[in-house]
């Protein structure tokens, strides 16, 4: 699979993508975007897709999550409600309220507990039971949220000011520890990364200036921690300046723990960050920013977005320019050496 389209992609830019958990035997994409909806796709073995369903809410939809049992979808929208869709009743319903708009959204599922978390502009976390319309717990952030990431007990949360939280989500969340920042420009996205045990254990972290920082929540050896620059154009002389770009969104390969970066210059980049090395950084015409990126759960198809960031204003806006999402072959991103 190298290079699929996926058909009949949303008209305006493309928020976040993510694939169905591993739960249900099939494979869905779902995509969100700034024309207020949320596409679903049934990808099949072959790589073609098959549009299924969409819906809308009253603003642009920020982000987008599966339940753990693959039957619901939950969305975030700057229109500051997040919702429900229940896929097989194909009912859409509003979960959560903010007081500016919702920028990202997670299922927690605990052994005591289940919740949807949502991070919003108003500088809150907020944590849905789904049954009531006023939130089972409030966590006031010191800034506005920009991204996050839930994977069974950990919860990262990071934001304007460059704050990162960890949160520990068993029995109830609770703030683990605040880590000062590895990068000295504005975060922009974040992922959570598993031991070889399947135990959450650290985050990738991709900030406005080409640099992506993997960071583990506790080691003993601060050299673990290590930062890397990316999304930058290639240097032919000393005296040209470097073109620096966005990382727009981490993805880890569920079984390798390799991670893809996409950026604002239009390119992807698979990297192995236990041998701190580049695995494959494909040829692409660089000339749309990609936006958001996944891969499936079962880790064969790696989906990555073409559409405008906004990164240069409005006026670099060409309407013009069609969105478009492909599924690349997950092949390239299974480490060198690694059998």
């Amino acid at each position: 699979m190298s290079g699929f389209e996926v058909v009949q992609p949303p008209e305006d830019s493309i928020s976040c993508l993510k694939f169905s958990p591993e739960s249900i035997p099939q494979t869905f994409l779902i995509g969100t975007s700034w024309a207020n909806d949320i596409r679903c796709w049934e990808i099949e073995d072959s790589g073609k897709s098959v549009p299924k369903a969409i819906k809308t809410h009253d603003a642009p939809i920020l982000s987008a999550c599966w339940s753990q049992d693959g039957t619901k979808v939950f969305t975030a929208s700057c229109d500051k409600t997040a919702k429900m869709w229940d896929l097989q009743a194909n009912q859409f319903v509003q979960i959560a309220q903010h007081d500016a708009p919702i920028k990202t959204i997670h299922h927690i599922v605990r052994p005591n507990y289940s919740c949807v978390m949502t991070g919003s502009w108003d500088k809150t976390l907020k944590f849905w039971d789904l049954r009531s319309p006023t939130p089972l717990g409030v966590i006031q952030l010191p800034e506005r949220c920009y991204c996050a990431d839930v994977n069974g007990p950990m919860a990262i949360v990071s934001g304007a000011n460059r704050f990162i939280k960890v949160y520990n989500l068993d029995n109830k969340p609770q703030e683990v520890k605040s880590i000062e920042s590895p990068l000295k420009y504005q975060h922009r996205c974040v992922s959570i990364f598993l031991d070889k045990n399947k135990n959450p254990t650290g985050f990738a972290l991709g900030s406005i200036e080409g640099r992506v920082a993997i960071q583990y929540v506790d080691t003993p050896n601060p050299k673990d921690n290590f930062t890397f620059k990316c999304h930058r154009s290639q240097q032919t002389g000393t005296s040209q300046p470097q073109d620096i770009y966005a990382v727009n969104d981490i993805a880890f390969h569920p079984i390798y723990m390799t991670l893809a970066t996409v950026g604002s210059d239009g390119k992807f980049s698979f990297w192995d960050k236990d041998a701190r090395t580049k695995l494959k950084s494909p040829d692409l015409s660089g000339d749309q920013p990609i936006t958001c990126c996944a891969v499936d759960a079962r880790g064969k198809i790696f989906a990555y977005a073409l559409s405008y960031d906004w990164h240069k204003g409005h006026e670099f806006n060409n309407p013009n320019k069609k969105n478009q999402i492909y599924l690349f072959d997950c092949a390239e991103l299974k480490p060198k050496n690694r059998t």
